[in-house]
């Protein structure tokens, strides 16, 4: 049986360092690893991979890739929810074998994105009204605009004074880009784009290292996100020891960084060389973060409807959480292999066939659905091949392709019941009945002393040995062969009482 192998090399039950290796139809796709694949590669024609809208950051995708009949979707980070410069993630209902899904958030529903905006500006205007600086650590891309284009708004309607600075180097080489690739941002962004770039911030200016010293209130945007290195690791050391100053932890930390010692309540930190820091700052934590949280996860699986599940880049007890919900909620099998570990999912390839416009009328004005791809049901046709082409057509169009001729083959059935009437009566009072009981069906007494319902007829004669006991001969083609059994099933309980 064809089947799909994942094996994470990176984010296996850990958050970062993503790396994913797909064997997939015979072929190896490695998958967020950060290479660069140059200019010079084949372009393999077996292989499809369509890109979607992730809402990460700017240019973020998830990936669609096929290989035959199989196919896995690749999320990366997203994000379901739109803000203030991107718009939400989103894909096709494309029914992936695999949908490989990131899970920073697995066990997170976060509350309502204005109360956090709300919450984010009080607590930054209180801080640098009494005189306070407030450091706010993000990473270069997506976090940094999103906050920045909230405070610059904020500012100018307050008509606030104190600087607000983001570090340079990686952050402003961003904003460069965001300016550049504006049509990648969400509407309301886009249409104000004539009158005004978003990200040309007049209250927002280039931070110097030598600023960090200045006295009197201020706001420093500086990376990383999550304090365990370089400039806003450096401006949290000096900003450390007043109580006046603030920091605030806009996204995920990862166990070990000085971001997640602090929000966890640590105040005193053993930093390079043994020396010890007070932390006397206010530290608040609020999630910015452009990461799905776990209803947004389930989202994306609603959107997607795979067949089965794989989680990456999540801390394990809470992938193991979310894990059980997906498999309770979707009936899907869900895993979440380690690092080096290989998850193996076997896949049932799907053979393209072609129906025929004339069946599907016919099965409609049967009263048949149009065919559901999530509820199968039988569509009598003949199968042929032609051309190298699969085609379901009618029985009759399949014999006239072929140039056959039509042999029709019937099933029968006896049904006894008692009733002391002549055979020409019962045979009347049984039309009578399943003209009552079948609605809108083709019921019809024929004179040569059938009754005929569709393609059923029904004939009655009496026992040689009792009178009384009628023998009812059904005979059906298989195009009604529910009805058929139907009809047996309701004679064989006998006729109703006061029919004429």
């Amino acid at each position: 049986m064809p089947e799909i192998k994942v094996t994470p090399l990176g984010a296996g039950q850990d958050v970062g360092r993503s790396c994913i290796l797909v064997s997939i139809g015979g072929k190896n796709i490695m998958l967020d690893c950060g290479m660069h694949m140059g200019f010079n590669d084949d372009v393999d024609d077996e292989l499809e991979i369509k890109a979607y809208y992730a809402g990460h950051v700017l240019g973020a995708a998830m990936v669609h890739i096929k290989v035959g009949s199989e196919s896995v979707v690749y999320t990366g980070d997203y994000n379901m929810t739109p803000d203030r410069h991107l718009g939400a993630a989103w894909i096709d209902k494309c029914r992936p074998d695999i949908l490989i899904s990131e899970s920073t958030y697995a066990t997170t529903i976060r509350d309502s994105k204005r109360c956090r905006e709300r919450d984010f500006l009080k607590k930054v205007h209180e801080t640098v009204e009494r005189g306070g600086k407030v450091l706010i650590p993000v990473f270069a891309l997506g976090r940094a605009q999103e906050l920045c284009i909230l405070l610059e708004t904020f500012w100018e309607r307050m008509n606030l004074k104190a600087p607000i600075y983001f570090s340079t180097g990686l952050t402003e080489k961003a904003n460069h880009y965001y300016k550049l690739f504006i049509t990648w941002t969400n509407q309301k962004i886009r249409k104000t784009f004539v009158q005004r770039n978003m990200f040309e911030f007049k209250h927002i200016k280039a931070f110097d290292r030598s600023y960090a010293d200045n006295p009197g209130p201020m706001v420093v945007f500086a990376t990383p996100g999550m304090l365990h290195a370089g400039q806003s690791l450096q401006i949290f050391k000096k900003w450390a020891g007043n109580d006046k100053n603030m920091v605030i932890m806009p996204g995920y930390c990862v166990q070990g960084t000085i971001g997640h010692k602090i929000l966890n309540g640590q105040r005193k930190l053993e930093m390079e060389g043994r020396a010890t820091l007070d932390v006397k700052l206010q530290v608040e934590y609020m999630s910015f973060s452009a990461h799905a949280d776990a209803k947004g996860i389930m989202q994306l699986i609603r959107m997607a409807e795979p067949r089965n599940m794989l989680l990456v880049h999540g801390e394990a007890v809470k992938m193991e959480f979310l894990k059980g919900k997906i498999e309770q909620e979707f009936s899907i099998n869900c895993y979440m292999p380690a690092n080096g570990e290989t998850e193996t999912v076997s896949t049932n390839p799907s053979v393209p066939v072609d129906i025929s416009l004339n069946l599907l009328k016919r099965e409609m004005a049967l009263g048949g659905p149009l065919p559901d791809p999530k509820k199968p049901r039988t569509m009598h046709g003949t199968l042929i091949m032609k051309e190298n082409s699969l085609r379901l057509v009618s029985p009759e169009q399949a014999l006239k392709e072929l140039g056959l001729n039509e042999h029709q083959l019937r099933f029968t059935c006896r049904v006894q019941l008692q009733d002391p009437h002549s055979d020409p009566d019962t045979l009347h009072r049984i039309y009578t009945h399943l003209k009552s009981v079948l609605k809108g069906y083709t019921i019809q007494h024929l004179p040569d002393g059938t009754v005929m319902v569709e393609s059923i007829v029904i004939k009655v004669s009496s026992s040689a040995e009792d009178t009384n006991t009628k023998v009812l001969l059904l005979s059906w083609s298989y195009q009604d062969e529910d009805l058929g059994s139907f009809l047996s099933t309701l004679l064989k309980k006998g006729l109703p009482s006061g029919l004429c």
